[in-house]
C-alpha cells in the first residue's frame, strides 16, 4: 500500500467522517459497468467544489487491492448493486494528483519526470518479483506487473488539466505525450481494465491529445450518465436540509441552478459550508478561480459586455459551444470565453436541444455565483454604470417592500433616463421594458410575470416569490394618468385573483409616467 500505488483507505475514510456525508457509490455501478469494454476510458470533468477529488479517493478505496473496502461500503447503496463484490479490491490502482505533483515537483524536473520520480520506487517496492527497474518509465512498469501477475490496472488522474490551466507550455507536449502513452498506446491497452480522469476541463483539442479519442467525455455540457454524480441532486440537498434544519428554499434561492440533462445539480462545498455555518452566503471565492472571472468580464469581446449586463440583470444569453479547444490560448471569442466560464461553473448551460452540446443558452446559475460577478466588475471601469445600477435595483426592492413610493419614484426616473445608454438596445424601450429591468434584483427572489393574464385583463407586471417571507407584488403601470389611477384598476378588474395559488401577503403596485415632465409617480397599497 503506497501514496500512489495501490492507495488504502485513509482518504475515502476521511471523507466519510462527516456528519453530512452524501451517498454517491451508485457512480460505480456505472463504471463496472465499463471495466474491461470499449468504454473503460472516462473523463469527468467539472467545476471546483463539485467534488472531484472526493469521488476519486471513493473510486480508488473500492478498486485497490491495496486495502480491504467491503465494510466501508457494506451500509453505501453500492452495496445492493449485483456488480458490487464482483470488482471490489480486485485491481491495481494507481492514483496520481498531477496538481500536487506539479506543485511540489524540484527543481530541474517536470511534471512528468516528478511523477515518475515519485511512482516508479513505489511500484518496485509494491512488486518486487516483477523486475521493474529505477529507470523503467511508468507504462512500461505496467505493463511488467500486469504479464507477470495478470491483475489490470485502475487508473485514475485527479486534476488532469492542471498544466493546461496554468498555461505551462513547455511542459505540456511532454505530459499530452505521456497521456497518450498510457491509455492510447496498442501496448497498453490490456494492461488497463479502467481509466478515470477528471478536472476541470475536458480532453484537450489539439493535434496531440486528438489522439485520445477512446475516451467517453462526461462534461458540463454534455453530462451523460454522470449527470445524478457531478454534484448534489435537488432531492439530496431537500435531504440534507431536514437533517441540520436549514431551510431548503433559500438554499436553493442560494446555491440551485446548474441544469444537467434535467437534473437540478448544486454545488456540494457551498452546500455543506452554508449547513456547518448555519448561514447562506458567497463561498465561492475560496476556490481561488475569481481572479480568471475579473480578467475575461473586462475584456468586450464579440459584445461580451452587453452579454454581461444581460445575465447580472437575470437573463441568458445564446452560446454556440463547439469552438472551444478546452484550453486557455484560443479564448478569444466570445463563445470560447463563456465556454470556458461554464467549464468553471460562473455560468450554467442548458441545451436547446437535448442530447446537443450546441446550440444553446447560459445564464448566471445562481444568489452565490450572481455575488461573484458583481464583485469581479466593482473595480472594472467600463462595467462601472452597471455597478450603480445594480445597487439602484437593489434599493428599488427595498423601497417597494417599505411602501415607499416616493422613493420608488426617484430611483424608476434615474434608470429611466440612463436605461437606452447602459444596454445599448437598438430598439425603442417602452415604460414596462424599464420597468421590468429596473426591478432585475428582485428574481433573486421572485419570479416575474410579464402581463398576467386575470378575468377582466392582463396584470402588467407580477412578481411572485419563491422566498416565503417575501410579498407578491402585482404592478400596474400607466402613462400620462395617475398612479391612483393605475391603483384603481387593479381592484377593478380583481387582478389578485389571477395568483389563485398563491396564498401570502400581497402588495399593489401603481406607477404612472408623466411623457411632458418624464416625472414618475407610484403609490403602493397593501392587497
Amino acid at each position: 500500500m503506497g501514496t500512489y500505488v495501490n492507495p488504502g483507505l485513509k482518504n475515502f475514510l476521511a471523507n466519510r467522517n462527516t456528519e453530512y456525508y452524501v451517498d454517491k457509490s451508485e457512480m460505480l455501478a456505472k463504471f463496472n459497468k465499463f471495466i474491461d469494454s470499449d468504454s473503460r476510458f472516462v473523463c469527468v470533468s467539472r467545476p471546483r467544489r463539485f467534488g472531484k477529488t472526493m469521488a476519486a479517493n471513493m473510486i480508488s478505496a473500492y478498486y485497490s487491492k491495496g486495502c480491504d473496502a467491503k465494510e466501508a461500503f457494506s451500509d453505501l447503496k453500492i452495496s445492493q448493486d449485483s456488480s458490487f463484490d464482483i470488482h471490489l479490491n480486485k485491481y491495481n490502482v494507481l492514483k496520481f494528483d498531477i496538481n500536487g505533483i506539479y506543485s511540489k515537483r524540484c527543481e530541474g524536473r517536470s511534471t512528468v519526470e516528478q511523477l515518475t520520480f515519485k511512482v516508479i520506487p513505489e511500484m518496485i517496492k509494491e512488486f518486487p518479483e516483477v523486475g521493474i527497474l529505477p529507470s523503467d518509465i511508468i507504462p512500461d512498469a505496467i505493463n511488467k506487473v500486469y504479464e507477470v501477475t495478470g491483475v489490470k490496472f485502475v487508473v485514475i488522474i485527479d486534476e488532469y488539466d492542471v498544466l493546461v490551466r496554468e498555461k505551462e507550455d513547455k511542459e505540456l507536449s511532454e505530459y499530452l505525450t505521456f497521456l497518450n502513452g498510457m491509455f492510447k498506446d496498442d501496448s497498453m491497452l490490456e494492461s488497463i481494465a479502467l481509466a478515470y480522469i477528471t478536472g476541470i476541463l475536458p480532453i484537450v483539442k489539439d493535434k496531440v491529445q486528438s489522439k485520445l479519442n477512446n475516451f467517453t467525455e462526461y462534461t458540463m455540457f454534455t453530462p451523460g450518465v454522470m449527470a445524478p454524480y457531478v454534484g448534489f441532486t435537488e432531492d439530496e440537498v431537500k435531504a440534507l436540509c431536514s437533517q441540520s434544519g436549514m431551510d431548503f428554499s433559500e438554499m436553493k434561492r442560494w446555491y440551485d441552478g446548474y441544469r444537467l440533462k434535467g437534473n437540478d445539480v448544486y454545488s456540494p462545498k457551498s452546500i455543506i459550508r452554508a449547513i456547518e455555518e448555519g448561514e447562506y452566503c458567497d463561498y465561492w471565492t475560496q476556490t481561488g478561480s475569481f481572479e480568471v472571472l475579473k480578467d475575461f468580464v473586462n475584456m468586450d469581446i464579440d459584445g461580451l459586455k452587453a452579454d454581461v449586463i444581460d445575465m447580472i440583470a437575470g437573463g441568458s444569453v445564446p452560446l454556440t459551444t463547439n469552438k472551444f479547444t478546452n484550453t486557455l490560448e484560443n479564448l478569444n471569442t466570445r463563445d470560447n470565453i463563456l465556454s470556458f466560464l461554464v467549464h468553471l461553473g460562473y455560468l450554467s448551460y442548458e441545451s436547446d436541444r437535448p442530447g446537443y452540446a450546441m446550440p444553446g443558452h447560459c445564464r448566471i446559475p445562481n444568489k452565490e455565483i450572481l455575488e461573484e460577478w458583481e464583485k469581479s466588475i466593482e473595480d472594472k471601469g467600463r462595467y462601472s454604470e452597471v455597478v450603480a445600477l445594480v445597487k439602484k435595483s437593489e434599493k428599488l426592492l427595498k423601497a417597494t417592500l417599505e411602501m415607499d413610493g416616493d422613493g420608488v419614484s426617484h430611483i424608476l426616473e434615474e434608470v429611466h433616463e440612463d436605461f437606452t445608454s447602459i444596454l445599448n438596445y437598438n430598439r425603442e424601450s417602452t415604460l414596462q421594458d424599464i420597468i421590468v429591468f429596473s426591478y432585475f434584483y428582485a428574481r433573486a427572489f421572485y419570479d416575474t410575470i410579464s402581463e398576467l393574464p386575470s378575468g377582466k385583463g392582463f396584470a402588467d407586471v407580477a412578481y411572485v416569490p419563491f422566498v416565503p417571507s417575501y410579498p407578491a407584488l402585482l404592478v400596474e403601470l400607466k402613462k400620462d394618468k395617475t398612479a391612483q389611477t393605475a391603483i384603481d384598476q387593479i381592484k377593478a378588474n380583481n387582478y389578485p385573483s389571477a395568483l389563485k395559488s398563491y396564498k401570502g401577503k400581497m402588495l399593489l403596485v401603481g406607477i404612472n409616467y408623466d411623457t411632458e415632465t418624464k416625472k414618475h409617480s407610484c403609490i403602493i397599497e397593501k392587497a
